[in-house]
């Protein structure tokens, strides 16, 4: 794949390098005030605080090789944080499956970064294997309205989430991928319980919500009843995208090779050591091929395609190699990285680092377990087919 950059594309990547440092966040400035004023200057440039939506719903129509110039500049600069939920995994749904009102309802809140969103997926008995879910939404006799109960587990941000997108069963008849249905509705109503998680490196950011009889109006039902599974997956498609996080991986191996370079091993630094250089070597390489599968999957969406099953090979590899990327700042760090729930000491970045390898081993759990990718690539990549013996 050709990546050279045309004359336009070095032009566009001079416009995106000249915004970004032009409206960095200042010292002293309100960062609430200055994040919501960041995304409307993006809006007023033709739709970059959404730069993932198609032009008919206010995206820029970039190219391939512009997204990967907006990653690749957005990776190293400082931009305002986002949440993916409503932004990069709910609105793709609303676009593709959502009626018209919905679209009007909850796209421009979503784009305005007004509502938070989490997504209602895994369950205590339904995690890797999601079709087994058994959160339950029964219609009314009018149907005017469902009562959902049961339990999602590592829910990220539902303590402060507005909103949540819910898979639930409405039909057990069937093949347990059919009788799923996809629901939008408040977190702030009776019967909803949340319930934090504290992770292994110490966060908050996941937890477990509880359903008692909550109503959901049947408006909010995206698409048609018992189709959900349809519309879950391409929502994971997008997500296993996102998680990926190669251009966040590209600017976290460069500050681990800075970071090694600052610790002293013999008469030079660990980047002098054979052992040590060859590691970040191998994963340097490992890193630019999961790059170039990023560009084709941005290739294959301009060409008005969804992600396919090169979302879960990016997946796969990019949360392995986050990890590595972690495990080698560890290991840079040496001893001092065991102090990291005390005052820091040795270099610098060992407390992080050792928080960061803790919080990375959900990567390849969440999102798709490294697993089940395997076998998404297995059945539609290389064609082999579950044996019926």
């Amino acid at each position: 794949m050709d990546i050279d950059l045309s004359p336009e594309d070095l032009a566009f990547k001079a416009e995106v390098q000249a915004f970004l440092s032009g409206n960095a966040h200042k010292p002293g400035e309100d960062y609430n005030e200055w994040r919501l004023n960041w995304f409307k200057l993006a809006r007023d440039k033709g739709g970059w605080d959404v730069p993932k939506w198609p032009v008919e719903f206010g995206g820029p129509g970039w190219t391939p090789t512009q997204h990967y110039i907006w990653e690749q500049a957005t990776a190293v600069a400082q931009v305002p944080w986002d949440l993916p939920f409503g932004l990069s995994m709910l609105a793709p749904v609303l676009m593709n499956y959502g009626s018209e009102e919905q679209q009007q309802r909850f796209l421009p809140d979503i784009r305005d970064r007004k509502v938070n969103w989490c997504q209602g997926y895994s369950e205590p008995g339904a995690g890797s294997d999601l079709a087994n879910l058994k959160t339950k939404a029964v219609l009314s006799d009018d149907g005017t309205y469902y009562t959902v109960n049961g339990t999602k587990i590592w829910t990220t941000l539902a303590h402060i989430a507005d909103w949540i997108f819910c898979l639930t069963r409405t039909d057990d008849s069937g093949k347990k991928q059919e009788g799923i249905t996809f629901l939008l509705f408040p977190m702030k109503q009776k019967g909803i319980e949340v319930k934090p998680i504290i992770t292994l490196g110490g966060a908050h950011s996941v937890n477990m919500v509880h359903f008692t009889d909550v109503k959901v109006p049947v408006e909010n039902r995206v698409g048609e009843a018992h189709k959900g599974w349809t519309y879950a997956k391409g929502l994971l498609q997008h997500e296993r995208t996102g998680l990926a996080g190669i251009s966040r991986s590209i600017v976290a191996l460069e500050k681990l090779k800075e970071q090694a370079a600052s610790v002293v091993r013999g008469n030079g630094t660990l980047m002098d050591d054979p052992a040590f250089r060859a590691k970040v070597a191998e994963l340097e390489i490992d890193l630019m091929a999961a790059e170039f599968t990023e560009l084709r999957s941005l290739a294959a969406a301009a060409g008005g395609g969804d992600p396919g099953p090169e979302s879960s090979i990016l997946k796969l590899k990019g949360t392995e190699i986050q990890q590595r990327i972690q495990k080698l700042t560890v290991e840079a760090g040496g001893i001092y990285a065991a102090a990291w729930g005390a005052l820091p000491v040795g270099p610098r970045f060992a407390k992080g680092g050792m928080a960061g390898y803790l919080a990375s081993r959900a990567y390849t759990i969440y999102g798709g377990a490294s697993e089940v990718q395997k076998d998404v690539i297995a059945k539609n990549v290389l064609g082999i087919k579950q044996s019926n013996r």
